[in-house]
């Protein structure tokens, strides 16, 4: 037997459906460089940037600008950071003692979907900051790098 229940059209609540998109760079898992940029996700909500950087040495410091933005190569509009998750934002600072390979992740507002490269700025300026140009993520991999697969339940 079929019932059918009117519901009243005040009391529907719409659910938007959230597109996300992680895209990986092929380029994420090269070990000789030191500072890499692993994937980006793009959804409704956020543009997600995750890196991978290998401390040089032991003793070394690591802290991001927290005036870091990115920008599209097609436009002026600057967005800036919104969250850092796994590095300190300045003036903080962390201290890695032995060499090792760290993960961190940069959270901006939505790109436009048209975008198809960006730039991503720590600071313009000399010295050693964690800056990319011209990154053209359209053509990554949908397929997660080896590292991110989960492997068995243990």
């Amino acid at each position: 037997m079929e019932i059918n229940i009117d519901i009243p059209e005040e009391t529907k609540i719409e659910i938007q459906k959230k597109t996300i998109r992680r895209l990986f760079n092929p380029g994420g898992l090269d070990h000789l460089k030191q500072l890499r940029v692993k994937s980006i996700k793009l959804s409704n909500e956020f543009t997600r940037i995750d890196f991978l950087y290998q401390i040089p040495q032991d003793g070394w410091w690591v802290a991001m600008e927290p005036m870091c933005y990115i920008q599209s190569k097609d436009s002026t509009i600057k967005y800036g950071l919104i969250k850092a998750v796994g590095i300190p934002l300045k003036p903080n600072t962390i201290t890695y003692w032995k060499r090792q390979t760290i993960s961190y992740s940069l959270f901006f507002p939505v790109l436009p979907d048209n975008t198809t490269s960006i730039d991503i700025i720590e600071k313009l300026a000399p010295g050693n900051y964690f800056n990319f140009f011209d990154v053209s993520y359209q053509k990554w991999m949908t397929v997660p790098h080896p590292i991110d697969v989960k492997r068995s339940n243990n």
